[in-house]
This record gives C-alpha cells, structure tokens and sequence, in this order.
C-alpha cells in the first residue's frame, strides 16, 4: 500500500482548518467582529477574554481573523477559478490550433506578463475600483496569461501523442478530440497550477486590502487588518503578527497541498 504524501497530508490539515473556521465562523469567534470593548484598547493576548488581544478599536483580534478566512477562501476560489477558466480556454484554442491563433493570444499574454503581478492587480483595481467583487476579479484576469501559458504547453505535448493521432484518422473532429482527449489529460497540471495559485491569490488579496483596494472596512480582511496595525508595530505588535501569520500558514498550507499533488500526480517533476 502505498504511503501518502506528506506534503499533501500537512497542507490538506491546515485547508480543512481554514474551511472549518470559515464555515462555523459565528460558532467559533468568541465576540462580535464590530464589537469595541474601549476597557480593553490594545489588551495583549489573554487579557479580558479575548484569546489574541484587541486592535486599536478594543475589537478581538480573535474574532476578526476568524470571519477574515471567510474573505481570503471565497477570493481564493473564485479568482483561481477565474484565471483558470479563461486560461484554459485561450491555452487550448493556443496550443491545438496553433499558427496565426496561437501568435495573438501568447503577444496578449507576454503583454500583461511584462506587468508586476501586483501592480497590474492595482492598476485594475484603480480602475474597477475598491471592492470585494472587484478584487476577485482584478486578481482572477491577472492570473489568466500564466495559465494560459501552462495549458498551452501542456496541450501542445498531448496533441502530439500517438492515441490523438488515431482519434484524427477515424474521423473525429477537433472538438471531440479535445473534450475527450486533450481536456482530461491536462487536468492533473491544472489541479496542480490551481493550488500553488491559490496561495497567491490570498497573498494578493491581502496586498490590495493592505493598500485599501481590496475589501472595505468594517468587514474583517487580514490585509486590511495589517494595514491599521502598522501605526502601532512598537506599542501593539500581536495586532500584526496574528493577522501575518495567519496569511503565512494558509498560503503554507496550499503551498505543500501543490507540491504534494505535483509530485504525485507528476513524479517526473520530483527535485
């Protein structure tokens, strides 16, 4: 029997934590995320019953970071899913049909590749202006041309196995050919560049928060929540360390789930 990965078990540990906080966040969070308990301005962890201390409002840390993983999973999925939809799409028509198809669609990617990722998010964004929805979608076109770039490469070594081959000489049509033949062999490179983009999506997120691009106050944002304790590093640090470490574990976490999953799904990728 073979041992599982444990990269992949590690990293599958850390996501049910965060989809569990996520989804039971009114059970779990000890106070209301808009409460201010002005007794208990900056009160260090433990202080007042609140577990991670207070922020300069007198609000739990606690709490916030709670309902915070709800924002940083829902702009996770849907801008990985974003990204990854229209990636593929322009990956395949790229790399299976190739010739003055394949030419416009990379110089389109090159284009937006030759922006900083976050840059290029914040330019979005200036434009869509601030916003959850926006954010999601700023971060989701942004991560179209890298996949797009992987699909294709991905698409050009399939089309030319020999099993597509005989697919074209008993009659089937592209179409066929590729949801049939093409599509299910590129899913374990999608699975793969999906959760390794997940971390930066969160990351990303975070960035655009901590700029006041991204979610607006009050709701909880642990981007945003980094961007109120800077002013308060020397005097109340845990209201920028909890929040930072809770990015850091979660993009850990999809980190080693990619990883795990490359290795297994690609053992010619193993270093």
């Amino acid at each position: 029997m073979r041992v599982p990965n444990k990269q992949i078990i590690f990293g599958l540990i850390i996501i049910i934590v965060n989809i569990f906080a996520a989804i039971f966040a009114p059970l779990i969070a000890t106070h209301s995320i808009d409460e201010m308990d002005f007794s208990y301005i900056f009160a260090k962890p433990g202080e007042g019953g609140h577990v991670l201390g207070t922020d300069d409002y007198g609000r739990d840390i606690f709490s916030r970071i709670i309902y915070g993983s709800r924002i940083s999973l829902m702009v996770g999925v849907i801008a990985v899913g974003i990204g990854s939809l229209i990636g593929t799409l322009l990956g395949v028509v790229s790399g299976f049909f190739g010739g003055f198809l394949d030419a416009l669609i990379m110089r389109f990617t090159d284009a937006l590749l030759s922006f900083p990722y976050v840059l290029l998010a914040i330019a979005m964004m200036a434009v869509l202006g601030p916003g959850l929805f926006n954010a999601m979608l700023a971060i989701g076109i942004v991560m179209v041309p890298s996949f797009s770039r992987v699909v294709r490469s991905s698409v050009i070594n399939v089309k030319n196995e020999e099993f597509i081959l005989a697919a074209r000489s008993m009659g089937a049509s592209n179409l066929w050919i590729i949801f049939h033949h093409v599509l299910p062999n590129i899913v374990p490179t999608l699975i793969i560049y999906s959760s390794l983009n997940f971390a930066g999506a969160v990351i990303s997120e975070a960035t655009l928060s901590f700029l006041g691009l991204g979610i607006q106050p009050p709701t909880p944002s642990w981007g945003s929540m980094l961007s109120e304790a800077k002013n308060y590093l020397q005097t109340a640090p845990h209201m920028a360390i909890f929040p930072g470490l809770a990015i850091l574990i979660t993009c850990l976490g999809f980190n080693l789930l990619g990883d795990g999953l490359r290795d297994t799904l690609d053992p010619r990728l193993k270093t």
